[in-house]
């Protein structure tokens, strides 16, 4: 535990210079970086500036290297194994883009899966003449036996691959991974996990979990700059970047390193990231965060009159209270929501298995009384909508 820290996590709202009009209770969607992470990609770049071809042909190398084994450190993986990219997302395509899929083949998902990785998957299973098979997830109130007698019930002999979040999106929910990985590959089948949310908001331990391989955001909760984010893989041999450059054929952190000029102040800046996190409390601030959103969750449940998504032992800093109305389309979710930016608040609102769920977050900049004022926010939302 760092010196001074009480176990709980700090709360340092002048890390961040936030709209103090706007209720700010949507981390999870782009995260918020901090001002000392911000003056830190700065420096970043202004030493690029100063003589960008020196700079890009003699220094970066060694210093993306760098920043990528302290991150790969921060994740408990070897540092050959982790590599920069541009989001989650981008990550999950390398993997499928990089599957040799036969016709008839199968790609497992979750009912709950990312609505962009649904995307790729579907995309790289018509081009090949393979299927898209979906676990249905339990929920509400899901257990982990029950999460994982899904998956058990969806693999066959033909699962060529699973696509499994760490945390899903929607409904914020913390799936039993380690279970899952361990049920998956004792079929045979290799997992790609979605950990888009992962990084700073849980415990990650990459070489514990065993995944085969793992993409993750750090722009989220570990609130580096946008556009900050990796990939891990243990398994390495026929996988390459969505973007193909001077590196090909010539190994993963060749290939991953360099797929053309970007702004790499970004990736350099995640150290100060992993700094700042450290700096709050590490993991006494994810248990914060946790503690945090799942009573925020319940009395904004208990406000409503409704119930969250998840249990505590399925929560992690973020949560989804039930909306107690009718009409579960995702255009009324987006009608909701954009009642909620109007009236200076931001919370996801999604529509999933036949009800509405409204998700918030709990980060270092949170306080309970900000889910009291959002309780004021919803309800009024709700009975204008209703109106």
């Amino acid at each position: 535990m760092a010196p001074g820290d009480t176990g709980r996590g700090r709360v340092r709202h002048a890390d961040w210079d936030l709209d103090p009009d706007f209720l700010t209770v949507n981390h999870g969607s782009f995260g918020a970086t901090p001002l000392p992470v911000r003056a830190a990609q700065r420096a970043w770049q202004d030493r690029i500036e100063r003589q960008p071809s020196r700079f890009i042909v003699a220094e970066l190398a060694p210093a993306l290297r760098h920043a990528a084994g302290v991150l790969a450190d921060f994740l408990a993986a070897p540092a050959d194994s982790v590599a920069f990219l541009d989001n989650a997302t981008t990550g999950c395509n390398a993997v499928l883009r990089s599957l040799r899929l036969e016709p008839d083949d199968e790609i497992l998902i979750l009912s709950h899966t990312y609505g962009a990785v649904r995307n790729a998957v579907r995309h790289v299973a018509a081009a090949a003449g393979a299927r898209v098979i979906e676990a249905v997830l339990p929920f509400p109130d899901p257990t982990p036996d029950g999460v994982l007698a899904a998956i058990a019930s969806a693999l066959g002999p033909k699962t060529r691959l699973a696509v499994m979040d760490h945390i899903t999106s929607a409904s914020a929910l913390v799936l039993p991974l380690t279970g899952i990985i361990a049920l998956c590959q004792s079929a045979g089948v290799p997992v790609l996990v979605d950990g888009a949310h992962g990084p700073g908001q849980v415990d990650v331990d990459l070489t514990a979990l065993g995944a085969d391989w793992y993409v993750g955001n750090c722009h989220k909760w570990l609130c580096a700059p946008k556009g900050c984010a990796f990939i891990y893989a243990r398994r390495t041999e026929d996988l390459h970047p969505t973007v193909i450059s001077h590196g090909y054929g010539q190994g993963f952190l060749a290939e991953f390193d360099w797929t053309g000029t970007t702004d790499f102040s970004r990736f350099l800046a995640v150290t100060a990231a992993i700094a700042h996190h450290a700096s709050l409390g590490g993991g006494a601030l994810r248990r914060r965060n946790h503690d945090l959103a799942v009573d925020a969750t319940r009395r904004l449940a208990d406000r409503l009159g409704s119930m969250p998504g998840a249990g505590a032992h399925m929560t992690g800093a973020m949560g989804v209270v039930r909306l107690p109305i009718t009409g579960a389309t995702s255009e009324h979710a987006l009608a909701i929501r954009s009642a909620l930016l109007r009236a200076s608040t931001d919370a996801p609102v999604h529509a999933l298995d036949g009800a509405l769920w409204l998700r918030l977050s709990a980060f270092a900049y949170n306080e309970p009384q900000d889910y009291v004022r959002l309780g004021d926010i919803v309800a009024r939302v709700l009975a204008e909508q209703a109106g």
